[in-house]
Parts: C-alpha cells; structure tokens; sequence
C-alpha cells in the first residue's frame, strides 16, 4: 500500500486542454462507484467537475467529515463552484476511483479590478495579471452573457485556473465579486526595491510598505519568493496598497513512493521525460503510458494530469500515467433531441454527445439542481456542452462541459467546416443555410460580405453558426463568422 503524508502546492502555480481521468475508465456521473475498500491515502490537485460528493480528476471525493479552507479561512462545500482548482487529500479506493476527502481547499489565482478587456484574443488583465478565456472557462451565473462580453473594465473579479509558463493565467472560472472585496494575487517578486519597499508581480507594482509580512525566510523579501498579496486598495498610479503579503512554498512534501495526481500546464519542458507541471517536477520513463495523445504532443503550455508516485527524495513525481486534455473547441447550444442516460450520452443536432467522469455539469437553468447528472436531462432541455470529436472523424463528441440553461430558441454550433457549397456549408453533418439576412464576421467580429465569407472559407475552417433549427440537422443562420482556436 503506498502512503502519501502531505501534498504542499501552490495553486497559483497550477499550470490551460484535455482526456482521461484517474483511471482507464472514470466512472459514469450519474453512478459514482461503490465505496468499498477505501482506505489508501491520496492527493488530488484539479478542477472541480461535479458535485454531490466532490469530483476532482474524475474520482468522486465524500465530505461529509472533510474541512474546508476557502482564501485562507474555514469553508464550507457550498462556498465551492464547479470548474475551481481544487486541492484534496483524503483516503480513496485502489482505483482512485471514489475516495473520502480530509481536506478541501481552495484559492484564487487572483481577485481584483478588472483593468481591461480584450474581445479578439480572448483575454482580460486583473491586476496586472493576464488572464486568457478559452473553452475550459466557465462564468458564473452573475455574469450575463456568459462570456468576456458580460465583463467590464472595474468590474470586481475572482479568478481561478492554471498558470502558464509565461504567467499568463488559463481560467477555469471567473466570478464577480461585490464592491470592498479584498484583493489577493499570487505571483514570483520581480524587481524588488528595498529603499521605496516596492516589488512586481507580473504587470502589478505591489507596495508593502505597511505590510505584515508572514512566513518569509529571515524575516525578508526576496527576488523570485512566491508570494500572496492581500490589500484593500490602489494606490492613483494602480499600485497594491499591500495589508499582508505571505511567503509560499511550492513543492512536495511527502512520503517516498507516495501516489500524487497533479493537473495542470507543464511549465518547463526539457524533454518527454523531463518536465514541470504546475511548477512540480514530473519524470518520465518507457513504463509510462499516455492517453489522450503520445509523448510527442507534450510542449510548454499543454494541459496534462499525472499520476504517479515520489521518488526517494520526495520532490519528483515518478509519471505512471500522462494523461493529455482534451479541448473543447467543438460548442454547441441547442435543444436536446434524446437522452440515453445508460448510454451516458445524448443527442442534439443529430450529433452524438458522450459524457464521462471527467465532464463538467453544471445547471443555470431555472431548477438549478446540484448536482446534475446527466439522468437529470430531458428532450427538451437547452444546453450549451464543449468538447471534442473523438475519435477524429467519428461524428461523436466527448464532452468537457455541459451547462443547462433556460430555454431558448437560439442554436449556436461552433465546429469545423467538412463542406461548403455556396450558399451552405457543412458542419458535423449539420447543413448551415445561409441567405440574406445572414450577417457574416471575420475573427475580430468585423462585418464582412457573404462573398468574402464563401472565397475564404474552405473545409477545416473553424466557423459559429448562430440561428434556428430548421430541421433535426440543419440551422438556418442569422450570424456566421470565423472563429480563432484559442
């Protein structure tokens, strides 16, 4: 039996894209796994995907005996959203199936003004922190629509997600916060100025002159410490008036030969054998198996879950498995046509969408059920789901996410052209009609003519279709544009 005594990461450094979970087969959502023969100790370090129990990397962690720690004080599992990284230890089935959580924590990555906002690349800066949007970020309700659009500059913003190699952070979840809330930020000091008391955290300038300083080694700041820093305001130049700032240590504390299962981006990539994801150093060997791809597909940025155990000093994950996220550039929002909740799939569009225990449910709808599951889900229903065809050229989608929401008679298909015939075009074996009162738009949102749209766009274009279903595979489309894979 292999004992893990404790995980210590930073979640700031949790490295944004996509497969398997914890094990060759994660559990359906709607039928955790059976409970029995739990009692091995484990870590798990990822975003959230379902409730109920909490379910991390696929596994479904109970908590009915859990503590909670959310931004440094006591929680609770009704202060936690689906798509936050998470830090859970616990004790868990041999599978690392179904496991019962000790501990839960969470913490932002960054909470703050949003500074400014950029549309076309997908991205917005929170103090001084560059955040990018993508497929794998879920907004709160609060924020309508759902989408970059549904922010504004002041707007006051919790962030949680991966951090890249760059800093940059790949949200998970974005929040809106009430005016007064405390801002926090993680990051690496740079440019440490000792005389005016002043250092860098990516792009925000933090004063820590009437700072309380916690856990610093000597008692002082340093060039490249990891750091927490807490304030209440800015200063007229955009400066953290810091209150706090705390010394952070990444890294493993554990037990040789102890099981850790880490996702995130890999932050420093020398080789398919020697890697860092989310900061934590990662060894591969020719006993290692990859899913979702091959040890070729792994670079700086690529999103992973490793499972494996500590070598003998207790700072290296010894890579069992590598798993390679799926993406989730394929979106669809339509009505559901037939659930097979057996099956753990449905239909809209005609298209097959196939869920598993790392797809992540979440209801906006007016039921607001926690969890949903997907024998929740009836023809009828309206949902927004992102994920990926798989197998390439099967016509089946596996799904990442999958929000229910209030009905509405708006179909949006997001996908890869297979066709085009001017005036249509061919979308996962659904025909977009296109006509006059079509408006079309290049990747920046700019108006462009019909004739631009159908001399550009060719199969394998990634295009959004907006409209009204006028058949079981066909929409009739008010908007098309193209679309960048972010």
């Amino acid at each position: 039996m292999k004992t893990l005594l404790r995980l210590s990461l930073l979640f700031a450094l949790a490295g944004v894209v996509y497969g398997c979970g914890s094990s060759d087969s994660p559990p359906p959502p709607q039928q955790p796994p059976p409970t029995s023969g739990i009692g091995r100790t484990g870590v798990s370090l990822g975003t959230i995907s379902n409730f109920g129990s909490v379910v991390v990397n696929g596994v479904h962690y109970e908590t009915s005996t859990a503590v909670f720690t959310i931004d440094d004080a006591p929680g609770s599992q009704s202060d936690l959203s689906v798509g936050q990284v998470v830090f859970i230890s616990g004790t868990s089935d041999d599978d690392f199936a179904t496991g019962s959580a000790d501990s839960v924590s969470f913490d932002d990555n960054v909470e703050g003004p949003v500074q400014s906002i950029d549309l076309t690349l997908g991205q917005l800066v929170v103090l001084g922190q560059t955040v990018i949007v993508g497929p794998d970020t879920s907004f709160d309700d609060s924020i309508s629509p759902a989408s970059l659009s549904g922010l504004t500059v002041g707007d006051i913003v919790e962030v949680s997600g991966f951090v890249a190699a760059n800093g940059d952070i790949a949200a998970t979840r974005i929040e809106l916060k009430p005016a007064g809330s405390l801002f926090e930020v993680h990051g690496v000091v740079s440019g440490l100025d000792t005389n005016t008391l002043k250092f860098s955290l990516n792009a925000l300038v933090v004063d820590y002159s009437a700072a309380t300083l916690d856990d610093f080694p000597g008692g002082v700041i340093s060039d490249g410490d990891f750091v927490e820093a807490k304030g209440d305001s800015l200063s007229p130049g955009g400066e953290l008036l810091a209150t706090k700032v705390e010394f952070e240590t990444p890294g493993i504390a554990g037990a040789p030969d102890a099981h850790v299962e880490v996702e995130g981006l890999i932050t420093r990539f020398v080789s398919a054998q020697d890697f860092d994801v989310a900061g934590i150093p990662v060894s591969t060997d020719s006993s290692t198996v990859f899913t979702g791809g091959v040890a070729g597909d792994l670079g700086l940025n690529i999103k992973v879950e490793v499972e494996g155990t500590l070598d003998a000093n207790s700072n290296v994950i010894l890579a069992d498995k590598v798993d390679i996220r799926r993406a989730k550039i394929i979106r669809v929002t339509a009505l559901i046509d037939t659930v097979d909740s057996a099956g753990n799939s449905l239909v809209m569009l005609g298209i097959t969408f196939n869920v598993d225990g790392l797809t992540r449910f979440e209801d906006k709808s007016g039921a607001n059920l926690e969890p949903l599951v997907i024998g929740d889900l009836n023809t009828g229903d309206y949902l927004e789901v992102r994920g990926s065809e798989m197998p390439v050229g099967g016509g089946e989608i596996l799904v990442g996410i999958l929000e229910r929401e209030d009905v509405d008679s708006e179909t949006i298909l997001q996908g890869f052209v297979a066709s085009v015939s001017d005036p249509t075009l061919t979308i996962l074996g659904v025909t977009i009609e296109t006509n006059g009162a079509t408006e079309f738009q290049d990747t920046d949102d700019s108006v462009i003519s019909a004739t631009e749209f159908f001399n550009r766009v060719q199969s394998g274009s990634l295009i959004k279709a907006k409209g009204i279903e006028s058949s079981a595979t066909a929409i009739v489309a008010s908007e098309v544009s193209f679309e960048l894979e972010i």
